[in-house]
């Protein structure tokens, strides 16, 4: 056993006592977290603005700052990209990352010098939980990649912006900077497949040990490092044994690793987003993520039925049960306030707080008062496949409200890797555990309103030529799982 594993055994424990003293007093936790918010944030244009020096629990919160997404935040935030001091958060943000916005082009979204640390020990934090638990330690010892977006940032009103990965490459601490790959060099390529390219021309002779990414994009990484080497990446990287992933389901992509790797290989699950790093999969034995509690956000959560209501509830940490959808609302360190991400979440475990996300709230189907989510999909799709040889590369559900000819549907669009062997008894399968996930839509089938579902196949690489015609291959960039029009099945059926 290494030095360096020796002590991150030691520094593993460490965590896991200090996660335990936050996590088993979770009420208590989120309290003191509100209470430093605002107290920081109270000389703040925002704080002036809404009354920070009245408030002093999440009810005066609540009733003092509405509920916005980034359009409702945006004439502040557009006063910080222009260089404004104390506006949202004290002084200025020491980052932008930038990400794509639906109807006011880039966003920007501002990293403070008290928000970056939490992504950074989040991210280490789910691997020293691995450790402390499984007593795991030698993949330490090799080399260790993220696929991630570009390093390379610009600069706007004397503040530095680019992809949040990228900004989180500056970070990466000098104990890892020789495990790490790819180089710099590489990392920096722009282009998502020559970067790809390049990165299984880096790795292939290394002793790869830890491998980390988006599944999708893992997966591209995975099938060209099997063309090269003509065999199972297990048994090219004989050492590789943890599979890091974050911002989709794993689930679905599952089977098909397995069959590219060429044995089972342990994985952790991330919750990181650009607006904060929510939780991280702690146990290898429990369902969910651990919802970080201690890290400079302050959450609340909406019941997703009740979203688009008036005036829905605000629920805090001691108020949510398990099992339901909500929609989850988030305060930051980096001066976003009551703001609404899009994500939707469940409870898997109250003690500790462990969530599954669940989807997002602007991705679903209710073309006929349904409203279908993420995980509702993921979940008929996986118990569609369950003792078959199926296996898929990538999918995406659409309705299609005025059809040719008879009732409307709802359309799935699947990339199979292994195609079943009875397509139209596939579907059935697939239209019943929908049925299962579903009640408004098994309404909808038994009532003859809507028939059941129609199934269309993507051909090979179909959907990395649709996220390529959008510009947005690679990086931390996502086909949605479903939507409520058809704009995207459209091009992708071009």
């Amino acid at each position: 056993m290494s030095i360096k594993s020796v002590a991150a055994k030691l520094f593993a424990n460490k965590i896991y006592k200090e996660t335990q003293a936050w996590a088993k007093n979770p009420v208590a936790t989120q309290n003191k977290v509100l209470q430093k918010l605002i107290k920081e944030a109270k000389g703040t244009q925002f704080g002036i603005d809404h009354h920070f020096d009245t408030i002093n629990s999440s009810a005066d919160f609540a009733k003092n700052v509405p509920v916005r997404d980034y359009e409702g935040l945006k004439t502040y935030v557009d006063k910080v990209v222009k260089g404004e001091e104390n506006v949202l958060w004290k002084g200025k943000p020491l980052y932008f990352a930038k990400t794509s916005g639906t109807t006011s082009g880039a966003k920007y979204i501002p990293l403070t010098k008290e928000s970056m640390p939490y992504h950074i020990e989040a991210a280490r934090n789910a691997i020293l939980h691995y450790i402390h638990e499984t007593g795991k330690m030698d993949f330490i010892d090799g080399k260790m990649i993220f696929l991630q977006g570009s390093p390379i940032l610009e600069e706007k009103y004397g503040i530095k912006l680019g992809r949040l990965s990228g900004i989180v490459a500056h970070f990466v601490p000098k104990y890892l900077q020789k495990n790490r790959m790819p180089s710099w060099e590489t990392n920096c390529i722009e282009d998502w497949e020559t970067k790809v390219n390049a990165i299984v021309e880096e790795t292939f002779n290394e002793n790869m040990t830890v491998i980390s990414g988006i599944p999708s994009w893992v997966q591209m990484y995975f099938e060209k490092l099997q063309q090269k080497g003509g065999k199972p990446v297990g048994e090219i990287f004989k050492n590789f044994n943890l599979f890091i992933y974050g911002g989709v389901n794993y689930e679905p992509y599952r089977a098909k690793f397995e069959n590219l790797i060429g044995r089972k290989v342990d994985s952790i699950e991330l919750f990181p987003a650009s607006e904060g790093f929510f939780a991280y999969q702690d146990s290898q034995k429990e369902k969910g993520m651990l919802l970080l509690l201690n890290s400079g956000i302050f959450y609340e959560f909406i019941k997703s039925d009740e979203f688009y209501t008036d005036k829905p509830r605000r629920y805090t940490i001691g108020e949510v049960e398990l099992n339901v959808n909500y929609v989850l609302i988030i305060s930051t360190n980096a001066g976003l306030w009551g703001y609404n991400i899009g994500d939707i979440v469940q409870f898997t475990s109250l003690k500790p707080y462990r969530i599954i996300f669940s989807g997002r709230i602007k991705h679903y189907i209710s073309a006929f008062g349904e409203h279908v989510i993420g995980k509702e999909v993921e979940s008929a799709l996986q118990e569609a496949i369950i003792g078959t040889a199926v296996r898929i590369n990538e999918f995406t559900v659409a309705p299609q409200i005025t059809p040719a000819e008879g009732l409307p549907y709802h359309e799935w669009f699947i990339e199979f890797e292994n195609e079943p062997e009875d397509i139209a008894a596939f579907a059935e399968a697939l239209d019943n555990a929908m049925r299962k996930q579903n009640m408004y839509y098994d309404d909808l089938i038994v009532g003859n309103v809507l028939r059941k579902v129609v199934l269309t196949k993507v051909a090979k690489n179909g959907f990395q030529d649709y996220m390529k015609s959008i510009g947005k291959l690679g990086g931390q960039n996502k086909i949605p799982r479903l939507s409520n029009d058809r704009s995207i099945v459209d091009l992708l059926k071009q």
